[in-house]
């Protein structure tokens, strides 16, 4: 018998999440200098990780030798004093990606229903597909969510709703009160499951908190990899009801995050002044990248996260002409997008040379 063959015939049709290009693959197919590549493509902080978050990584590294605590007791605790909460009421995960198919493991089986607005970030529909549910994508009404299309949407069938806020990829954002008015709108056999991975960058961001302790059915995502700069180190966090905490925790596995990621986690929660610093620099950036848009003609998502989407064409075409200029963005034509590209918000200088690669790229 073939591999395929003995596989359980739903992985054999499961989509595949494709990332943004690294810098180094980049250089390698175009023959290019890997100084002269800029990133702006996966909504990575352009300043790099937060340093607090650097000298504790540094410090937990004597001491690889050793299993992290697998209750990540120390983070529980901080996350718990930030926010409020009991530390009953964390996960922690491998980043937030591994929370959501923690959930799948939970609620999700063949009969059982995620509904999504369409072009929401990829990983909600492939964790629904991933245990045989059906993702159920609702459209959206000028570039936005309409939550109200989301309620509309729930069926006897559904468990799970995925909304995040700013989204990814479109950037678009949602009030506090439309989020409070779809979380009270949504019958008691469905949990939404609300993705704050680039809430920091709002001010204020919409606060879940008092609709958790009213018992309403939800859990909020966060991540490490963003405002604290720590993606390549995968550690994220959820906050619910501590009886939904416990029933995901049970799909967790044992130290599925490293003792160093933990490490700098902790640290970084401390790290103030680096967190408000790359708040003024993606909001500066983010108005010097919609302000060029302007200039080119170019229809964008005016967005709340670190990143923005435009519009320019033919989206695979300015994709690759950006990066024969080593200029690496995200195509979003898998999201349902061909039109549109996904830019980071970086560094001044990376946002300049964006845009004047733009401008050389568009027809006048």
């Amino acid at each position: 018998m073939t591999f395929a063959e003995l596989a359980n015939q739903g992985i054999l049709t499961q989509p595949l999440y494709e990332p943004g290009k690294p810098i180094d693959q980049v250089a390698r197919e175009l023959g290019l200098d890997p100084a002269g590549i800029i990133k702006l493509a996966s909504n990575e902080n352009p300043f790099g990780p937060s340093p607090k978050a650097v000298a504790a990584a540094e410090r937990a590294l004597r001491e690889a030798n050793l299993y992290p605590d697998g209750g990540y007791y120390a983070l529980r605790q901080k996350l718990a004093a930030k926010w409020n909460l009991g530390m009953d009421q964390f996960i922690i995960g491998d980043g937030s990606n591994e929370l959501i198919e923690l959930l799948g493991h939970a609620f999700l089986a063949p009969g059982v229903e995620c509904v999504m607005p369409r072009s929401s970030f990829m990983v909600y529909k492939l964790v629904t597909l991933m245990f045989g549910a059906t993702p159920v994508e609702v459209p959206l009404v000028d570039m936005r969510q309409d939550l109200k299309l989301l309620v509309a949407a729930v069926t006897p069938r559904t468990r799970l709703v995925f909304l995040a806020s700013p989204a990814n990829p479109i950037g678009a954002t949602n009030s506090a009160e439309e989020i409070s008015e779809l979380v009270r709108s949504l019958p008691p056999h469905v949990i939404l499951v609300f993705d704050e991975a680039y809430a920091e960058f709002l001010d204020p961001a919409p606060d879940l908190r008092p609709l958790i302790a009213e018992g309403r059915k939800v859990i909020c995502l966060r991540t490490f990899s963003k405002i604290y700069g720590l993606a390549a180190l995968r550690v994220g966090y959820g906050y619910a009801a501590p009886e939904l905490i416990a029933i995901v925790q049970r799909a967790r596995q044992p130290f599925n995050v490293n003792g160093i990621a933990v490490a700098a986690a902790i640290a970084a929660l401390d790290d103030h002044e680096f967190v408000e610093k790359y708040r003024r620099e993606n909001a500066a950036g983010r108005t010097l990248l919609a302000d060029g848009f302007r200039r080119l003609g170019l229809a964008f998502v005016p967005g709340g996260g670190n990143f923005l989407l435009v519009k320019v064409g033919d989206g695979a075409r300015v994709f690759g002409a950006l990066q024969q200029r080593g200029v690496i963005t995200r195509p979003v034509n898998p999201y349902g997008l061909p039109e549109w590209l996904r830019i980071t918000v970086g560094t001044r200088a990376q946002n300049e040379r964006l845009l004047a690669a733009l401008a050389e790229i568009l027809p006048t």
